[in-house]
């Protein structure tokens, strides 16, 4: 499963969620640690041994965060690494296609423009989801978990009212606002209200009008190639067709 969308969505706290779900272990392939550029075919035999431990423990769900970044120049590193990111490319979409132990791969990605087409084809990635900006409900429901964790009571907030002004937050965006209220109100020794947060917001500029653009290209790309992973407009997209 490939899952894209905006940064701060929460993508990787969604291969967390599957996790404890399914009762599986989870792993992480952190592809930072599999070049090694001290020796000739240290990275490859890296590489391997990290999938062989893999299956070694499956059934296991083995995850790798910001996929885009960890093979973008996968097909042309001849002049920049001897090849190597091309050698541990190729050597993963064999893995990928030819393995035969329950090891379910989760990955995420920001910018898919940057993945090499032969990641994106069935058999390797069997289904692509898109992650959008929360809708006024999500928010709500947000603002909801991340006050409930840091107060016992927050019938004291107006969480209609705080989705409202937090219109284009991300989750991590929202969670900041809070964090940053709560860091006023305590610098004026006091608790922290529903103004402060709502001040807080009002100062931060979100990434979805910062990069209004990247935003607004992953959402047509998504729009026609992805599975929407929010129920609510997965149920709009499918009465529109």
């Amino acid at each position: 499963m490939l899952i894209l969308g905006v940064p701060g969505c929460g993508k990787s706290l969604i291969a967390k969620t599957t996790s404890r779900l399914w009762g599986l272990p989870l792993l992480r392939l952190d592809m930072g640690r599999v070049y090694d550029g001290s020796m000739v075919g240290r990275s490859e035999a890296n590489l391997r041994n990290a999938l062989k431990t893999a299956e070694s423990i499956s059934p296991v769900l083995l995850f790798i965060d910001e996929l885009d970044k960890a093979f973008a120049g996968g097909t042309g590193s001849a002049d920049s690494d001897g090849g190597t990111s091309s050698r541990i490319f190729g050597s993963f979409l064999t893995w990928m296609q030819e393995k035969t132990s329950p090891v379910f791969v989760m990955a995420t990605a920001n910018r898919v423009e940057r993945l090499p087409g032969e990641f994106l084809r069935k058999g390797r990635f069997d289904e692509i989801f898109f992650v959008d900006l929360p809708t006024p409900e999500e928010r709500q429901d947000i603002f909801r978990i991340h006050l409930g964790k840091r107060r016992s009571d927050i019938a004291r907030f107006d969480l209609e009212q705080l989705a409202k002004v937090s219109d284009g937050f991300s989750g991590a965006e929202i969670e900041q606002a809070i964090i940053a209220a709560m860091y006023d109100a305590f610098a004026q020794d006091r608790e922290f209200t529903q103004l402060d947060i709502i001040a807080a917001i009002k100062s931060t500029l979100p990434l979805s009008r910062t990069m209004t653009e990247q935003v607004t290209a992953l959402r047509d790309w998504a729009r026609q190639r992805a599975r929407p992973a929010s129920a609510s407009v997965a149920e709009y997209q499918r009465l529109e067709f």
